[in-house]
């Protein structure tokens, strides 16, 4: 399909969803890049500990408490 011709489905509201291939689109800012930190053994544990609390993965807390921190930085 042209790029004309899904512009106009698009603007005309019809599905145009068939007409994208999603297995490689990426969100901007989005993708992950894979970093290395070190922490002492009582901080892992720790992690550990509040992690299983909150039923989810090390790696999840981390993120979530990281982003928090960032947001805070930026307000």
């Amino acid at each position: 399909m042209k790029a004309k011709d899904f512009d106009a489905k698009f603007d005309k509201g019809e599905d145009v969803s068939g007409s994208l291939d999603l297995s490689k689109a990426r969100r901007p800012g989005q993708v992950p890049k894979r970093v290395n930190v070190d922490f002492p053994e009582w901080m892992v544990e720790s992690l550990d500990r509040e992690a299983r609390r909150l039923g989810v993965t090390r790696q999840s807390i981390i993120k979530v408490w990281v982003a928090q921190r960032l947001e805070k930085a930026t307000a």
